[in-house]
């Protein structure tokens, strides 16, 4: 969809717009980088513990998340994000899991989802692509760390093929939201990587890749993973992008790649809610 899916409702975060698709009782947004407790080079709502920033900043900033959402920590579940494409269903009995510290996160997995309500799935990012996931008839919500690595294994391919499994849903029933990340303005990459995202089967990514005269490339992720869910058999309505670049944007996004490795994380989030949405 070519809308801008998210509005943002507090110097700190970014939420899911209501004309971006029919929600229902989910709770999706994506945290800016201003508005917490860090220090420079992480200033100041950076929610990566694992960047070398003070621990107590971190947890400081995303308590502070807690209280905006009015979802505790404890209901929280994070994956340890190791640039694959596994993904694992998630249940409240790992709630606070990656929370509140990286050694509890969920192991060897860059992807979540679950069907139970009060549960919020998080994950962090600073360039990569967000995925969120959402069905309506059979409830259920995911969210996918997708850098180059985990986009040319798919990642968000194996996330539609377990709801279609596990919950015998048909991929035109999921909704997809791609967040804020690195644009193709700003993602110049190597033959490396090129190489990689070209093995794809059955997506013409040659849409989504720019050569340029210095034998470098730009890439735009973004595409690749919305051409891959299509490929997947999502509807392409059912696909709402962000136009936010986090390396034109580093006023509002933290940027790995433009801040040279040294910056903050921002924070994912959804939850199937049973209250309210706020």
């Amino acid at each position: 969809m070519l809308i801008e899916p998210f509005e943002q409702k507090s110097v700190a975060a970014f939420e899911l717009s209501p004309s971006a698709f029919s929600k229902g009782q989910i709770r999706l947004g994506f945290t800016s980088r201003n508005g917490g407790y860090s220090t420079m080079p992480y200033a100041s709502f950076n929610m990566g513990y694992h960047v070398g920033d003070v621990a107590e900043s971190v947890t400081n900033n995303r308590l502070r998340l807690g209280e905006l959402l009015h979802i505790s920590g404890s209901q929280w579940i994070t994956p340890e994000q190791v640039h694959g494409n596994a993904v694992m269903r998630v249940s409240k009995r790992q709630g606070g899991r990656g929370a509140l510290d990286i050694e509890s996160a969920i192991p060897a997995c860059d992807g979540l989802y679950t069907t139970d309500q009060d549960v919020l799935l998080t994950a962090c990012f600073a360039d990569c692509v967000p995925v969120f996931f959402y069905a309506k008839r059979f409830p259920a919500i995911g969210i996918a760390h997708a850098g180059w690595k985990g986009t040319s294994e798919e990642i968000v391919g194996e996330m539609v093929r377990a709801w279609v499994d596990e919950f015998r849903l048909d991929p035109e029933e999921i909704y997809a939201v791609i967040g804020p990340s690195i644009g193709s303005c700003c993602y110049e990459v190597d033959d490396k990587v090129i190489k990689a995202v070209q093995m794809l089967p059955e997506v013409d990514v040659s849409r989504a890749i720019e050569e340029k005269n210095n034998g470098k490339y730009m890439l735009n992720l973004k595409l690749i993973n919305q051409l891959i869910l299509q490929k997947y058999g999502l509807l392409e309505k059912n696909i709402s992008v962000s136009h936010y670049c986090t390396g034109c944007r580093t006023d509002l996004f933290f940027s790995h790649r433009m801040e040279k490795g040294r910056t903050g994380r921002m924070l994912g989030y959804i939850g199937l809610l049973s209250g309210d949405v706020e």
